[in-house]
């Protein structure tokens, strides 16, 4: 099968850019861009399982000028168009999707941040692209993940919901999720819902994903040997970074502690007020990130 060619777009009137490209099962992916220096390694932003590339669009916006970043819209999610097969959604396939985007966006070494999922992807990558990998920013998770916090998020997953209006969205988000983040406003569940979901054809709210990705998680578990902790380990020489929220139910201090003794360089962040997962723009989260990258590619250096 012969596919079009891959495309990128001007920018937009806030400096991001819009990238397509194409898997190798023929499915049609998007990236989101904001270009830097050519000198540092391109920011390459994996999202949570239901999420998309939006979620990354305040740090793009705080890193302007100073670093490339990619943030990705897995297949199934945001502008990433749906695989016939709904089996695809599992890690191999995401691996595939990303040395395609490698090629596409001329990505040659990066600093990953995967948040939720996004992180445990973040770890299979050292299998097949551990040279490109610079560091790596583990957003609320880590090589083990709390049965409960998982068994909360497989429920989560694949849920029809569909509202009337954006507020509605944002109301029932605040009702359903507000232990995470206690001290948002309605303003704050607007901006979440609008990140998370779309504008349907018909008129309705509803979430920016193929509710299919909830497939491979109905079959029967199966060990497909991924071994976490070995491929955390293989991180050893890079520059890791690990936030935790507060509350969270995924990642616990135990774990931390944990990853810190398999890397003694490891740099770790608990991010107050908040469960799973930080968003990334709070104070402390900023902050951290900030700081992770002005030590090691910082201007003095």
């Amino acid at each position: 099968m012969t596919l079009p060619e891959n495309k990128r777009t001007p920018p937009d009137a806030g400096g991001w850019h819009d990238g397509w490209y194409w898997s190798a099962d023929g499915i049609r992916l998007h990236w989101r861009e904001r270009h830097g220096p050519a000198d540092r390694p391109t920011i390459l932003c994996l999202p949570g399982l239901t999420r998309n590339a939006s979620d990354f669009a305040s740090l793009g916006n705080r890193l302007a000028g100073r670093f490339r970043l990619i943030a990705v819209d897995l297949r199934g999610r945001g502008e990433s168009a749906w695989p016939k097969d709904s089996l695809t959604y599992v890690a191999m396939s995401y691996l595939h999707d990303l040395g395609r985007l490698f090629e596409a966006a001329s990505v040659d070494r990066c600093i990953v941040i995967g948040s939720s999922v996004g992180g445990l992807l973040a770890l299979q990558m050292t299998t097949a692209h551990r040279s490109r990998m610079a560091g790596v920013i583990l957003n609320d998770i880590g090589p083990d993940v709390e049965p409960g916090g998982l068994r909360r998020l497989r429920a989560l997953v694949g849920r029809a919901g569909n509202w009337p209006t954006w507020l509605h969205a944002a109301r029932d988000f605040q009702q359903k999720h507000g232990t995470i983040y206690p001290d948002w406003t309605l303003s704050d569940w607007l901006a979440f819902a609008k990140r998370v979901c779309r504008l349907a054809p018909s008129g309705r709210i509803i979430f920016d994903y193929d509710p299919r990705i909830a497939d491979p998680f109905r079959l029967p578990q199966v060990d497909h040997g991924t071994d976490f902790w070995a491929a955390f380990a293989t991180l050893a020489g890079a520059p890791v970074l690990s936030l935790r929220g507060e509350f969270s139910d995924v990642l616990t201090p135990a774990t931390q502690a944990r990853m810190q003794a398999v890397l003694p360089e490891l740099r770790v962040v608990e991010v107050p007020g908040v469960g799973h997962a930080p968003t990334l723009d709070e104070p402390v989260a900023a902050a951290a990130i900030g700081g992770f990258l002005d030590r090691d590619w910082g201007e003095e250096r």
